[in-house]
């Protein structure tokens, strides 16, 4: 059987960039020819496979804030964000503001570019040196186990960031529909950096103030059906190296997974919510405050699932670090190190997704 591996050419590289992957077979592709098997690197580790039919902590729901209350300056609404944030990592967002119709378009530009034939989906494959583009990052060796997954991802935020070259120009619809979606997601994104920074000590502008303007970035997760979705991971267990990371998810099938207490939980859909995680630099400004949590995507035998996932990270040449106001020399002494992003990011992207090992790098 011949792997339909996602080629690109080295002149797409370029420069260092965040950093790069080896290239790897297209899951969607090896299904089409063999939809039964489990080839033997996407077979977990028997501590690592998820236990499908789990369903002893169904009753724990990740917290809901209510984003229309947050607006209103809802004193109630910003505690429960705020324990949500240091107790979780996690939260669902529901009246947000973003119009069902825009994520629905967005879903539906997404399920059109992963339906088109693969030749036409490799015209967008990753350049040597590059993490956007169709393909798969964090593959670092060629015996490390993969995940049941195929995704694109895209720089969307500042404009001068976006490489049209990944992007499916000649599919209808998906320009339109990536620019609308991230235009609105980055409404969003700025009101919870302005929660952020008030419950950080700061005014409303502190993070930006300090940060100056955020990047954006789009991952487009396409989890296809697996005959054993015991023995598989959608995504291995990671943390984000975002400030925050706002995700839409299946509205049907349950998929994410996060660590809460030492216990992987279902984070289950909310029809047109949207699911927020602290990311690594939130934990790294917080000084541990707030925590980036593992989480994980599992398969199912039944349906193709996708979720798209849009990090909000500040600028490459940013110092990152303990802000001073969530700093106290007897009573939360500083646990991280400064540390410049791109270096943060690029230290990320020559790992396999590991859990929390990343984090690692910079704590005291």
């Amino acid at each position: 059987m011949e792997l339909k591996v996602v080629k690109a050419s080295v002149e797409k590289g370029e420069g260092l960039g965040w950093g790069k992957s080896l290239l790897v077979p297209s899951i969607q592709e090896i299904l089409k020819n063999d939809s039964k098997s489990v080839p033997e690197r996407y077979i977990q580790e028997p501590k690592d496979r998820p236990l499908i039919s789990q369903n002893l902590f169904d009753s724990l729901q990740v917290p809901v804030i209510d984003f229309s209350m947050l607006a209103q300056k809802d004193a109630n609404e910003i505690r429960k964000l705020d324990l949500a944030c240091k107790e979780w990592g996690f939260f669902q967002i529901i009246n947000h503001g973003v119009r069902e119709e825009i994520m629905v378009n967005m879903k539906a530009a997404m399920a059109a570019f992963f339906e088109l034939p693969f030749q036409e989906k490799s015209k967008c494959a990753k350049g040597a040196n590059e993490i956007q583009g169709y393909g798969q990052n964090f593959v670092v060796s060629e015996k490390q186990k993969l995940d049941w997954c195929d995704m694109m991802f895209l720089k969307t935020f500042p404009h001068e960031t976006r490489n049209f070259k990944f992007w499916p120009l000649t599919l209808p619809g998906f320009k339109e529909a990536v620019e609308e979606y991230s235009t609105e997601i980055r409404k969003v994104s700025n009101k919870i950096d302005a929660n952020l920074s008030v419950l950080m000590g700061m005014d409303e502008n502190g993070l930006k103030r300090k940060l100056g303007e955020f990047q954006q970035g789009i991952r487009m997760n396409y989890y296809p059906t697996c005959s054993r979705p015991d023995l598989v991971l959608g995504i291995s267990p990671h943390s984000d190296g975002s400030l925050f990371t706002l995700l839409l998810q299946d509205d049907e099938i349950n998929g994410l997974q996060i660590k809460h207490k030492e216990v992987w939980i279902d984070a289950k859909p909310i029809p047109n919510s949207l699911v927020v995680n602290i990311g690594d630099a939130i934990e790294i400004l917080s000084n541990g405050i707030y925590k980036s949590i593992e989480h994980r995507a599992i398969s199912n035998e039944k349906k193709p699932r996708m979720s798209i996932a849009t990090f909000v990270m500040p600028g490459d040449e940013v110092q990152i670090g303990p802000l001073d106001s969530m700093v106290n020399e007897k009573h939360l002494p500083r646990s991280y190190r400064n540390i410049k992003y791109i270096d943060y990011i690029r230290q990320k992207f020559a790992m396999k997704m590991q859990g929390k090992a990343h984090t690692a790098i910079v704590k005291l």
